[in-house]
């Protein structure tokens, strides 16, 4: 008897947890449970062809709002070619209105709902051994009803999901050692939860070495708020520090609000790139957050993010959320221009999605909340915030993506804002350039969005071009050695000698670049990069000329481990040339 547990992932290098754990979790019967994960790219033909070739006895459908919309058309379709095959559905997209799934699909058997894993342990058993009904087993909505509640699940008898981590090469591992949120955020899911549950913290260390034993890339913990048990936290932050292999990353969901000065202190002597944190800020409009009941002390979590930010060595992401109740247009702007001025590494515009089983889907009516009927239940329009505005952020939103999260045009943009009386209202004017132009429909080419920000400066900033003009070259060469120059790059033919020069003085000296030496100065100059500049593109706070004959030297095997910018070297021509001479 094989019993099949379908993903449908929204990209590649995601996976999914959840049917790990329930396959776990079955014991000696998880030889009968097979995993198929496939992603909403797949067409829908392609995954029935591999289910039907892989003749299960029974099937499930992990469901998600990325996903089901895809979910139900394959139901369907399944059914006429398998009309005997057993189909049951999990997932939060079908676990808060079971009950109106079952009667619009009668292809299904049934739908877990709740924490899984023991749910299914009982389904499995069923259909291996005929044990008992269905209906016996608590967790499940069934066509005349739903068969009652499970008690929580002891988080430390839950088994580790990773048996052979080669089966997620070029995948991002989750990882979970809590469940549940002690918030109440009207907008969330984990906000049903209501009590937060920690895996034991020596079954976690254990799990975590596991990890970096094999060198994972990547280990994302999907704990909704990790540091919201201080202890927890701490303990598992001095783990990784001190179990460092030099590869793994760590991926955490916080509340910044919550990060005292021991953690700031202790998170500052991580090696850079070993932890990324996540923070969801959403607004900082303070009726709003009362409203969606959100605790957040905003003073507390500037201070948390602009200490990390200082020491420098750790990526922050920072999430905003469009379209909360008490939220108008002008409001989120100022929450932008706040938020932006920590600096954060990247900067999220999500937009608020009304899900089923949450307080905010309750109060829609009442707050005006208009939004998507199908998938991902998108806001369309509220009280506060109009449909044109919405799609207005949406345009500014692509904007922050390209021209900001990408870190291609960090200084660019930052000499930029000073031509705009906020970080809001010049992304605002980005977007409304693009929509001028076409760009939204005709999206340019990568390396023509420099050009793009080129001219959008000169709209804006005329008098600045040649300093606009160094500034993206100077961005585009921090990011990669390009085979071909711009149009905007200035000729190089003046400075060709004096480049060949250095090369052929560091060939001999290594001076510079001490990890090529047993390159030749051919070699040398395929490697790395130099350019020329007029200006300290470097560091633009003065707008002053750099010293005459600057050339700046762009070493690609030097990367900051948190932007992968190159690392520079600021040279003046004499550097080179006297010391030359004396050679």
């Amino acid at each position: 008897m094989q019993f099949l547990l379908v993903a449908l992932n929204a990209k590649y290098i995601h996976s999914n947890p959840a049917l790990y754990s329930l396959k776990r979790f079955a014991g000696k019967n998880a030889v009968h449970v097979q995993i198929a994960e496939y992603t909403i790219n797949h067409r829908m033909e392609e995954i029935l062809e591999d289910i039907f070739c892989r003749k299960p006895d029974v099937i499930a459908f992990s469901c998600y709002i990325w996903n089901w919309e895809i979910i139900q058309k394959i139901i369907v379709e399944l059914h006429k070619l398998l009309p005997k095959l057993p189909i049951w559905l999990g997932g939060p997209e079908v676990s808060f209105d079971a009950g109106e799934i079952l009667d619009r699909y009668p292809q299904l058997s049934g739908i877990m709902t709740g924490e899984g894993e023991a749910v299914f342990s009982e389904l499995l058993s069923h259909y291996l051994y005929q044990d008992g009904q269905p209906g016996e087993i608590a967790g499940l909505v069934l066509r005349d009803g739903p068969t009652g509640e499970r008690k929580p699940l002891d988080m430390s008898k839950i088994p580790f999901l990773y048996e052979n981590t080669e089966d997620f090469r070029n995948r991002i591992l989750y990882y979970e050692s809590q469940r549940g949120c002690p918030f109440r955020c009207s907008y969330c899911l984990s906000s049903i939860d209501k009590t937060v549950r920690f895996r034991d913290i020596n079954v976690v260390k254990r799990e975590l070495q596991y990890f970096l034993d094999n060198k994972v890339k990547q280990v994302k913990f999907v704990d909704r708020t990790f540091n919201c048990n201080r202890e927890h936290a701490m303990e598992i932050w001095r783990y990784i520090l001190e179990h460092d292999n030099s590869v793994t990353n760590f991926h955490f969901e916080i509340a910044g609000d919550m990060l005292g000065d021991e953690e700031t202190a202790l998170l500052a002597r991580m090696r850079p790139g070993l932890v990324q944190l996540e923070i969801g800020v959403q607004t900082t409009n303070k009726r709003t957050l009362q409203e969606i009941r959100r605790k957040t002390d905003f003073t507390k979590l500037k201070a948390a993010v602009e200490t990390v930010k200082k020491a420098g060595n750790i990526h922050q992401h920072l999430d905003l959320i469009a379209g909360l109740p008490y939220e108008d247009y002008e409001s989120f702007g100022k929450s932008f221009d706040e938020v932006f001025s920590l600096g954060p590494n990247q900067l999220q515009l999500g937009f608020l999605k009304v899900l089923k089983g949450s307080y905010m889907h309750e109060m829609a009516e009442e707050y005006g909340l208009v939004y998507t009927q199908e998938p991902p239940y998108e806001v369309l329009f509220t009280r506060w915030l109009s449909y044109e505005e919405v799609r207005r952020l949406k345009r500014i939103e692509e904007m922050v993506e390209i021209y900001y999260n990408s870190n291609q045009f960090t200084h660019t943009l930052t000499f930029l804002q000073g031509a705009f009386h906020s970080p809001f209202a010049m992304f605002e004017a980005l977007a409304r350039y693009y929509k001028k132009e076409g760009f939204f429909t005709q999206a340019p080419a990568r390396i023509y969005r420099y050009q793009a920000l080129l001219q959008f400066a000169k709209e804006h900033d005329g008098e600045n071009l040649s300093i606009y003009r160094e500034l993206l070259v100077f961005d585009l060469y921090l990011r990669e050695k390009v085979k071909s120059r711009p149009d905007f790059a200035p000729d190089l033919e003046e400075s060709k000698k004096d480049i060949t020069d250095f090369y052929k003085y560091e060939e001999e000296a290594g001076r510079y670049l001490p990890a090529y030496r047993k390159y030749d100065s051919r070699q040398l100059s395929r490697m790395t990069h130099m350019e020329p500049f007029s200006y300290p593109v470097w560091d633009m706070q003065g707008k002053t000329a750099a010293e005459e004959g600057t050339y700046i030297l762009f070493d690609y095997e030097n990367r900051n481990p948190l932007t992968h910018e190159a690392g520079i070297t600021i040279l003046r021509q004499s550097d080179w040339q006297r010391e030359g001479d004396r050679k």
